[in-house]
């Protein structure tokens, strides 16, 4: 059972007013946002600069340039996170299932990537590297599932 703050019938009282903690958590909430808007900034400057100076451009620069994009898109994705909290009041599952599924396709291409570069791997590090493939496709299928079985769920 929930306890309801605002409810003056309710034998369950609050330290502080729920409207004083909405406003400070309204606050804290805009501040978050404010300061990962700032991280995405400064992450697209870093990244730019890394890839004017990463030699060869082609494919260590590319491969570090997108990895560095599908970073800051996942520092986006938090940030709507945080936006959707502020206006809706409530973290929304499918967002951070989407943050995982970003992460984890993110890590595949950057081992994909070293593993195509790596021309002198010794056999243990090449196991490990499709190890962690195998258990990022599995991660990227599972949470897929998730986020299916979540827009089922708020269809009924």
């Amino acid at each position: 059972m929930s306890k309801n703050f605002d409810d003056p019938n309710s034998k369950e009282r609050s330290i502080l007013p729920v409207k004083i903690v909405d406003y400070a958590e309204d606050i804290f909430h805009g501040l978050l946002g404010i300061t990962l808007f700032l991280i995405a900034v400064g992450a697209l400057f870093f990244s730019i600069e890394r890839l004017l100076e990463t030699k060869p451009f082609f494919p260590n620069g590319m491969i570090q340039g997108v990895n560095d994009i599908l970073f800051i898109v996942i520092i986006l994705e938090i940030l709507r996170t945080v936006i959707a909290r502020f206006t809706d009041g409530v973290y929304q599952l499918d967002k951070f299932l989407i943050i995982g599924v970003i992460a984890a396709v993110r890590h595949i291409l950057t081992v994909g990537a070293s593993l195509t570069l790596g021309s002198t791997k010794d056999p243990e590090a090449f196991t490990r590297s499709l190890l962690e493939l195998g258990v990022n496709a599995g991660i990227v299928v599972a949470l897929v599932l998730a986020i299916y079985m979540s827009k089922q769920a708020h269809r009924k």
